[in-house]
């Protein structure tokens, strides 16, 4: 049995008497063998070195490490490798310490260090002198990093505070340590949701990552729950190799495939500046259609920040607000908009659902009753549109100086019904909705990536709004109005 195999099987043993419960606590999902050995084949051998050091952070049972392996002795490579793996988890430290025994190499040794991976080591994203004279340097990283939320003030975030925001994810900081730790010129295939490709909550990770290395592949999983095979995993799932050093790419290689097996896979090759934005965001799109749709919008130069149009996120919260809440009117309830109350592009309210009115004076419940557009925030995977508008007008609810809006919806205040119709041609339209879909692979609308879309200048939304006044309010119509402003 080969050692890949020998590996394999070990692990399955290790799945079958310990429960994903148990395994979930270190945020631990193990690589199928089909995906190890596809990570190791992404990794280019230099067999110009004597020697290439190996690290695999978070190594589980060495599935990863002895794919690579067997990647680089099949490559040719007949030099001296050494491989070191952290794992912290005492019940798959045995099944680690086997499956590399096993491997019968005389040109390979491995250590395994029992300790933590980011606390155990130094590291300061800001100082270059610091992280070439102080660090331990590798060739080559692979890994599938735990999947876990930390609390802010956990000594993992503390420890790498410079790339964190809010509470961070375990998987960007054993990605971040894997940058530091890489040689110049060296390389790194990690296996990670796609969480980390836009939004605040990864900024500072993704201008630590990009500013020091360039992505040069990215591979897609069309199937979200069949990655990690036994594991019930429903965060999108993508593999990055980058490398280290200034020199970007003039493409990037992209690759979709259905399942971990690899047999329907494609390729497709990107224009770096296409993949990532000015704006620091990775752009993940698997064909021509989705690569014009970033051409055409890329050439706008406005966002709804710099037009003064910010998308907020709904104020009520039902757990939050229970007494406040009510189902009947009464002279002292306001309109609570709720995502139910979008028909055909417009709200409509009431329509007789259960805590539609509000009845507070608190103005941290309550918002100004005027002109605006709301955009549901969570919406089904299956769903046809993930970018769902309606346009609010105060003059149909005039006898309220107030309304207040639910958590579950996003809203752009207006200053006239032009502005209001004119961001529904945006939002609406069909590139946007595909946009969003490149931009973010979740079911939520994130607010503030939507307020750093490309868009056009605020005069011409307003008039685009006005060309969709007094019309049927369909994407076709929005469509066909954005197109006489942006080719």
């Amino acid at each position: 049995m080969s050692p890949i195999k020998e590996a394999v099987h070990r692990t399955s043993l290790f799945l079958s008497y310990n429960s994903r419960a148990d395994r979930k606590t270190h945020g631990q999902f193990f690589t199928p063998e089909t995906t190890a050995l596809f990570m190791a084949s992404m990794l280019h051998v230099d067999m110009g070195k004597s020697s290439l050091r190996i690290l695999d952070a978070g190594a589980g049972s060495g599935i990863l490490s002895v794919a690579l392996l067997d990647h680089i002795r099949k490559s040719g490579y007949q030099g001296l490798v050494e491989l070191v793996c952290y794992e912290n988890d005492e019940n798959v430290l045995g099944v680690l310490a086997k499956n590399l025994a096993s491997i019968n190499d005389p040109n390979f040794i491995f250590e395994i260090r029992g300790e933590n991976y980011i606390t155990s080591q130094a590291f300061d994203s800001d100082t270059a002198l610091f992280e070439r004279e102080n660090t331990e340097r590798y060739d080559l990283v692979i890994g599938n990093p735990p999947y876990k939320k930390i609390p802010k003030n956990s000594p993992e975030a503390l420890h790498m505070k410079s790339v964190c925001h809010g509470s961070p994810n375990l998987y960007f900081l054993f990605w971040a340590m894997g940058i530091h730790n890489l040689k110049e010129d060296g390389e790194l295939v990690y296996i990670v949701p796609r969480s980390w490709t836009s939004g605040t909550y990864f900024s500072r990770f993704r201008k630590y990552m990009l500013s020091r290395c360039a992505i040069t592949d990215i591979h897609i999983f069309d199937s979200r729950d069949k990655v990690f095979v036994g594991d019930a995993v429903l965060q999108e799932t993508v593999i990055v190799r980058i490398r280290k050093g200034p020199a970007k790419s003039q493409k990037i290689r992209i690759s979709s495939s259905s399942t971990s097996d690899f047999l329907d896979i494609k390729y497709f090759n990107v224009d770096y500046n296409v993949i990532v934005g000015r704006n620091n965001y990775v752009y993940l799109v698997t064909n021509d259609e989705e690569s014009q749709v970033l051409h055409t919008l890329g050439r706008l130069s406005h966002t709804l920040v710099s037009d003064d149009l910010r998308m907020k996120t709904g104020i009520i919260v039902d757990f939050r607000t229970r007494k406040v809440l009510r189902s009947e009117s009464s002279d002292s309830t306001y309109p609570l908009i709720h995502s139910q109350h979008f028909k055909n592009g417009r709200v409509v309210w009431p329509v007789g659902r259960e805590n539609e009115y509000i009845d507070t004076e608190s103005k941290s419940y309550l918002q100004e009753n005027t002109n605006y557009l709301f955009v549901k925030r969570i919406t089904a995977k299956e769903e046809k549109r993930r970018l769902q508008c309606a346009i609010y007008m105060c003059s149909d609810y005039p006898d309220f100086k107030y309304i207040s809006t639910h958590n579950k919806i996003n809203y752009i205040k207006c200053t006239s019904k032009e502005e209001a119709y004119g961001l529904y041609v945006l939002l609406n339209s069909t590139i946007y909705d595909q946009y969003y879909r490149i931009l973010n692979g979740s079911t939520q609308v994130n607010a503030t990536e939507i307020n750093n879309m490309p868009v056009p200048s605020r005069e011409t939304i307003r008039k685009m709004g006005k060309e969709l006044e007094g019309k049927i309010l369909s994407q076709s119509e929005c469509d066909n109005i954005l197109k006489r402003w942006i080719s």
